[in-house]
């Protein structure tokens, strides 16, 4: 693939990241299958982490007044165990296997939240319990794959947050989980300075990114903006299970 093709690519999944930081949920998902258009998915993650890292300060900025205490006190440690354990095991397991487990949880929980009678539950209070557990998982699939979205999702959608609540938790426990990768990631898969110089030039496309999926969160109505969670999730979802199944 011709340079100015790969950077293009590049340079949409550092938008991608950015939105997603930015607030648009499930969108920074997407980043890794289209760099992954042009090099390895693990060369991909390892890019992708330093975009990551930079978003984040930016959603930070963003979501700064904007978050449930709660959750965050619940699952920052959650995701960091994860993180933890994606280090201690990440010899041993499969991208393949994990890759179908999150497609797999992501698929159940939009099809079950779809397909119930009873579609008008009432939201839930934060669970110290299934938040540990959702939040591991997230950190570990994360860390995997930067695919931590759907297990973080399928814990907080039930809670029925506001927008800004819900994108400024996701914010701060991702920005926590990426920065608790830099230091793993870097004992396995050690950063050139070729790496991070073409990574500090995808940087202007994240803040860009930022900036716009900031904009659009806080101006779409809460009711289409959960239908756009579910539907990114379930569009992720779906396009993990076909990646395992054709690859």
């Amino acid at each position: 693939m011709q340079l100015d093709a790969l950077f293009s690519l590049a340079a949409l999944a550092a938008f991608l990241v950015g939105s997603s930081k930015g607030g648009l949920p499930a969108v920074g998902m997407l980043a890794v299958p289209v760099l992954s258009l042009s090099m390895s998915p693990v060369l991909a993650a390892g890019l992708l982490l330093p975009i990551f890292v930079v978003s984040d300060v930016a959603g930070l900025w963003l979501y700064r007044r904007d978050y449930s205490a709660a959750n965050v006190r619940i699952l920052v440690p959650a995701g960091i165990a994860g993180v933890l354990v994606g280090w201690l095991t990440a010899s041993w397991v499969s991208d393949r296997a994990i890759t179908l487990l999150i497609a797999l949880v992501g698929l159940g929980f939009c099809l079950n939240l779809w397909l119930r009678k009873n579609r008008d539950a009432p939201a839930l209070p934060p669970q110290r319990v299934k938040g540990w557990f959702w939040g591991t998982v997230a950190g570990f699939t994360s860390f995997i794959s930067h695919a931590g979205a759907p297990p973080f999702q399928v814990y907080m959608l039930p809670q029925q947050l506001p927008k800004a609540e819900f994108a400024g938790t996701a914010t701060i426990v991702f920005a926590v989980i990426n920065a608790a990768k830099i230091i793993p990631y870097q004992n396995l898969r050690p950063y050139s300075a070729e790496g991070l110089s073409y990574a500090a030039a995808l940087v202007p496309f994240a803040l860009a990114g930022a900036v716009a999926g900031a904009y659009l969160t806080r101006r779409v109505p809460q009711r289409w903006f959960y239908l756009l969670v579910q539907v990114s999730l379930f569009g992720v979802s779906l396009k993990l299970l076909v990646d395992v199944v054709m690859g």
